[in-house]
């Protein structure tokens, strides 16, 4: 295979940014240790490989919000030390991260001019900022509401928006991390169509993705880190799934899990006529039915934004629904509260690690063992060391998490193995039923593999699993029935065999007769 580094093609368009033997260590850890990119302009350049890999410290320091020890950042062919994202800006860099900076209070035309609103006659000109919303919006072929609030548009467009103001400022060179985490198939391949026109238009983009199908799809060229090193840049022409990943992984295979083994048994969750309101108190959660036996995964899909969330919350107690109720192994379980419910034998992977999942400034051995069920930790009401110590040991091996010490922060560990922590410390339990929201979000080939294979295995054991997934892929190697949320309300319930469009017209809401589709 013909690896070759863009700076080596002949007639290549001059490079936008180039980063030159980079290298940033954080105490003893090494975060990037030789780090090499091109990106040219009017190309799409992916940077792939596994977390803890530097992927994210490489583009901090792209952007400004991080310098690097050692190596050289080029913009245009001159050497250039960025001390903040200001200075990012100014030389026309523009950063998309997962968390999207839009107020959802505002409209969808006030979140794209503001802090840089056009005025006339010391006041803000709202024709004008029209008319310079809707060209910008042809200009890249997007179709968008401007007069819509923030809060009900689809994620989608909100990252459609956020892309369109950082363009709106003069930013022709785009850094996107993880763009498609959070989007249905359908919107998935609208981003990357996005991102190609603009390539096209001669801006230069460089997306970070754990999706090998989409890096294929819209890559020029793809830039692989592991261990904090890169590798040649690879023509999109010349790679393959099969080669990318072994690159990423070093050679070594992914682990596989285990087909099912045996059949669903009781069941063991009841829910009925499910209600819920978010935050602001918009109805979410409208009249959903649910039922889940134990030894099975049961996949809840549905477009961000749809009652997942909500759904979620409920199940584990975080949110008091509006109506209906919940029922574990028979008894109704009203008003419990979380510790009760996990008491009662409820497990939760929240799809929000950072705030929810995780208590980042305690130590990795504090997290490991940050469950309800401490009694076996502790003595005459205080917790023993040694105990802990020999839990924690037992939750990082099982979870195969890569760490320094026990002791250190679990902020010091990459997203992947932060979420390895959070898995192997639910499934410690075994419990009756484990609520995962979103459980390989942010986490690359290796460690979705290994999540994946440890759902089987707790199915397998008689656990009752509700998998709220926004990838399809997943919903699909997992689950052995599937519901689909459409606003709010289930759109239909499919087999594990289910069609693919089937399910992603159910998740957009353009097939509301799923009676002719196959079920499990």
């Amino acid at each position: 295979m013909n690896n070759v580094s863009t700076e080596a093609r002949p007639g290549a368009a001059p490079p936008r940014i180039e980063a030159r033997g980079i290298a940033r260590s954080f105490g003893p850890v090494r975060a990037n240790r030789d780090v090499s990119l091109v990106a040219h302009r009017g190309t799409v350049l992916a940077v792939i490989g596994e977390n803890g890999a530097g992927k994210s410290t490489l583009m901090k320091m792209l952007y400004g919000l991080d310098r690097p020890d050692a190596g050289e950042i080029l913009i245009d062919g001159e050497s250039v030390v960025m001390t903040s994202p200001r200075d990012a800006i100014r030389r026309g860099i523009g950063l998309v991260q997962q968390e999207l900076a839009i107020i959802p209070d505002l409209t969808l035309l006030e979140n794209l001019v503001l802090g840089d609103e056009p005025t006339r006659g010391g006041r803000i000109d709202w024709r004008a900022a029209r008319a310079e919303a809707d060209r910008l919006a042809t200009s890249v072929g997007a179709e968008i509401d401007w007069t819509l609030p923030a809060m009900h548009a689809p994620i989608a467009i909100q990252q459609q928006v956020e892309i369109l103001r950082l363009i709106r400022r003069g930013a022709d060179l785009l850094i996107l991390d993880e763009p498609t985490a959070v989007l249905a198939p359908a919107q998935a391949a609208q981003l990357l169509d996005l991102l190609r026109r603009l390539a096209d238009d001669g801006r230069t983009v460089i997306f970070i993705s754990h999706k090998l199908g989409e890096v294929m799809r819209a890559a020029d060229w793809i830039t692989v880190l592991r261990a904090g090193e890169t590798r040649p840049a690879i023509a999109r022409e010349d790679a393959t799934v099969a080669l990318l990943t072994e690159l990423i992984m070093g050679g070594e295979p992914a682990p596989s899990a285990a087909p099912r083994s045996g059949a669903a048994g009781e069941t063991v969750l009841v829910c009925r006529g499910l209600s819920g309101s978010d935050d602001r108190g918009v109805e979410r959660l409208t009249d959903v039915d649910l039922e889940v036996r134990e030894g099975e995964i049961l996949g809840v899909a549905a477009v961000a934004g749809n009652g997942q969330d909500e759904l979620a919350e409920v199940l584990i107690g975080l949110r008091r629904p509006d109506r209906g109720t919940v029922a574990l192994r028979g008894t109704t379980l009203g008003r419990a509260s979380v510790r009760a419910r996990r008491r009662a034998g409820f497990g939760y992977v929240s799809a929000d690690r950072k705030h929810e999942g995780l208590a980042l400034e305690l130590s990795i051995a504090e997290n490991a063992v940050a469950t309800p069920a401490l009694g076996g930790l502790a003595r005459f009401g205080w917790l023993v060391g040694s105990r802990v110590r020999r839990a924690a040991l037992d939750v990082l091996r099982a979870g195969a998490v890569r760490y320094g010490s026990p002791k250190d922060p679990i902020a010091s560990l990459s997203g992947g193995n932060q979420q390895r922590v959070v898995i192997a410390r639910e499934l410690r339990e075994r419990p009756a039923v484990l609520v995962a929201s979103q459980p390989t979000r942010g986490v690359d080939i290796r460690g979705i593999g290994f999540i994946h294979q440890q759902l089987r295995e707790a199915r397998d054991a008689g656990s009752a699993v509700v998998l709220f997934s926004e990838e399809l892929d997943e919903i699909q190697a997992l689950a052995d029935r599937i519901i689909v949320l459409h606003q709010g309300r289930v759109a239909g319930e499919l087999g594990r065999n289910a069609d693919r469009g089937a399910l992603g017209r159910l998740m957009l809401g353009s097939d509301h007769d799923p009676a002719s589709e196959e079920h499990a």
